[in-house]
């Protein structure tokens, strides 16, 4: 896959796959956790409520905030013998083709756009200077980390630009349209987070 290919893709099939062995299970399960509620956004009542308790609990595993246990205990209602064991496959599921039960279905070109908001561009890493973790930019990255609260990227990117940061992907991202999700590689990157 060329850098080309990765900012345009619109099938996250082969994204995955350009990933093997170089995106880390916290990745892999938050971007799972991020197309869990872009899928219960579209249920309503108790089954609603049942899903997004059972992402909170996958966001919180991937944090490493809950243990093997709990984890194991939100899928109880899945076969053991279906449930993948690795991180790896549980994305893998994500990737294909869009679930059948949902109305109106699920965007490949959309899981490939949260894909690329939890890893970033992986031809271009990017290492962040010391001099822009100010207090300030700390503390919005946080606040938008805790409370998905995505609509403040903007913000970040204005604090961002007062701590002396001049790089544009790092600034465009945080003032793109998204989408925005938890394990956003540039909150991840201000936050020290892998």
């Amino acid at each position: 896959m060329t850098e080309h290919e990765w900012l345009t893709a619109t099938d996250p099939e082969p994204m995955l796959e350009f990933l093997s062995g170089k995106a880390s299970d916290r990745k892999l399960l938050l971007f799972c956790a991020a197309c869990a509620r872009w899928n219960s956004d579209l249920r309503e009542g108790k089954d609603r409520e049942d899903q997004l308790t059972r992402i909170e609990v996958h966001e919180k595993y991937a944090d490493g905030l809950v243990g093997n246990a709990d984890y194991r205990r939100l899928f109880s209602h899945i076969r053991s013998d279906t449930l993948p064991e690795w991180p790896w496959e549980w994305a893998r599921l994500w990737t294909k083709q869009a679930d059948r039960t949902a109305a109106p279905p699920f965007p490949l070109s959309e899981r490939s756009n949260m894909l690329r908001d939890v890893l970033g561009n992986p031809f271009r890493p990017v290492a962040v200077d010391p001099a822009w973790r100010t207090s300030t930019v700390v503390a919005l990255a946080r606040g938008i980390y805790d409370e998905k609260a995505f609509d403040r990227m903007p913000i970040l990117a204005d604090a961002l630009q007062d701590a002396g940061c001049d790089n544009d992907d790092v600034l465009s991202h945080c003032r793109g349209g998204g989408p925005h999700v938890r394990g956003c590689w540039v909150v991840d990157l201000l936050l020290g987070k892998e």
